[in-house]
């Protein structure tokens, strides 16, 4: 069993990968326009939405759950706005949607 600290460090690890993996998905134009604090910053956004919207709740792992990542896109900006960020949610959709697709890859 892991402890404490080596958990923490798998989890720095992982969101490492995560956010290059957005960084290196996403087109050229908004590697331009977001920093990798604004990834990370949207990255937690997300999950913050998948805790909270409650679309993840019931579900198992043989279940296909459906995500609208316009919605996800748009409560993002939503959290950036209440921290001073402005966000495009057309923009912001780019990053949800490589962020599905990373824990997709992840969950095979």
């Amino acid at each position: 069993m892991a402890s404490f600290e080596e958990e923490l460090l798998m989890d720095a690890e992982e969101n490492a990968r995560e956010a290059e993996y957005i960084l290196n998905t996403i087109p050229n134009e908004l590697k331009e326009k977001f920093t990798e604090d604004d990834i990370y910053f949207m990255m937690d956004a997300i999950v913050d939405y998948y805790v909270n919207s409650g679309v993840l709740e019931g579900s198992n792992d043989d279940e296909y759950v459906e995500i609208d990542l316009q919605k996800v896109a748009e409560y993002v900006c939503k959290v950036a706005k209440e921290e001073g960020k402005d966000y495009d949610p057309a923009d912001v959709f780019f990053v949800a949607q490589a962020d599905f697709d990373f824990q997709e890859e992840e969950a095979e």
